[in-house]
This record gives C-alpha cells, sequence and structure tokens, in this order.
C-alpha cells in the first residue's frame, strides 16, 4: 500500500529527524546567501519513510547556494571548513550555483532554485532551507514524483543523453535495491 504525503508530510519527515534539523542549523549558521540543501537529503528521507526503512547515513549534504559575487571556488572548500567545525562528520559538499552552469554546460543560473531544477531526476530538484526555526520546502517539479517514488528525468535530463544519465545514477547509486518499489519512467 502506498502512503500519500502533501508538502506538509515531507516537511515533517525532515523535522522529526534530530540530524536533519542539526545539519540545517549547522548550514543556516554559515551565512550563505539563498542556501538550499537537496538531492539525497530529501529525497532518501522521503523514500525511507515511505519504505519503512531507517535513514542511513549520509553519503553527501549537497548546500546550493547563490552568490555572484564571489564565484571563486575557494569560497565552497572555505565554506566547508566552516561547516565541519560547527558539525563535523558530515560529507558536506556546498557548491555556489552562481559559476556552476559552466560545469554543467547550461546558460547562467539566476537562483540557486533556477540551479536545483536542473538536477537530474524531478524527485532529486527538491530542497530545504530553514527560515528561523521553520523549515521550508521547494519542489522544482512538484512533489508527485517524490511521494510516489517515482524516478523521471528532470525536463533538463529528458533527452537520450540525460535518461542515459538518470539510468546509470539509478544503477550506480543502488536505489533499486534499496527501495525496490521505485517505479522507472523513463
Amino acid at each position: 500500500m502506498r502512503v500519500v504525503m502533501s508538502e506538509r508530510d515531507v516537511v515533517g519527515v525532515i523535522e522529526s529527524d534530530p540530524a536533519a534539523m542539526s545539519v540545517l542549523r549547522a548550514a543556516a549558521g554559515l551565512g550563505l546567501p539563498d542556501w538550499w540543501i537537496g538531492a539525497g537529503f530529501v529525497r532518501n528521507r522521503v523514500w525511507d519513510a515511505i519504505s519503512d526503512q531507517p535513514v542511513l547515513p549520509e553519503r553527501d549534504v549537497d548546500v546550493a547556494y547563490f552568490d555572484p559575487q564571489k564565484p571563486d571556488p575557494g569560497e565552497d572548500t572555505r565554506a566547508e571548513a566552516r561547516a565541519m567545525a560547527i558539525l563535523p562528520g558530515v560529507p558536506w559538499e556546498i557548491r555556489n550555483q552562481a559559476r556552476m552552469h559552466v560545469r554543467n554546460g547550461d546558460e547562467p543560473y539566476t537562483s540557486t532554485l533556477d540551479a536545483i531544477s536542473r538536477w537530474p531526476e524531478t524527485a532529486t530538484c527538491i530542497a530545504v532551507t530553514l527560515r528561523g526555526d521553520s523549515v521550508h520546502l521547494v519542489a522544482c517539479h512538484g512533489i508527485g514524483d517524490l511521494v510516489g517514488m517515482v524516478v523521471r528525468p528532470s525536463p533538463t535530463f529528458g533527452n537520450s543523453v540525460g535518461r542515459a544519465t538518470v539510468r546509470a545514477r539509478v544503477e550506480a547509486k543502488g536505489w533499486l535495491t534499496r527501495w525496490p518499489g521505485l517505479r522507472l519512467e523513463f
């Protein structure tokens, strides 16, 4: 039986996880502009909750922010060092999305959310941030695929090369082993 979740339920999954909240508080303490934590940080927790599985340790914590005034990759390295000082042991990956379009071969991004909307799968194009004590969620392509446990390429990855990239990610990350209820829709 499929669990039906709303955006509020997704936020509840994050808020009820003390480790997730510690990560969000640490990220908030960095003072990065327009910051969000996305990808597996949200997706995996939701899929684990739906599948009634325990949350596994983070493989990485993708902190995306947008600061066109500081495009130097060294800024990310310094932010990661500050994050490690606040919350050691977390595999931080902090990236300024103001320059990531170059690596990804896209037009310049206009914001963090513009960049997140171009991540590989629709269920990965989701993120949370902390404002005060409140968790805020953004789902660039809606939450339907996330809560429906559907793996579908985002519009940016909707071509044959993109679909192959998504297939390779599913296999390399072992998603079907961890969540056998996933539906692949390429």
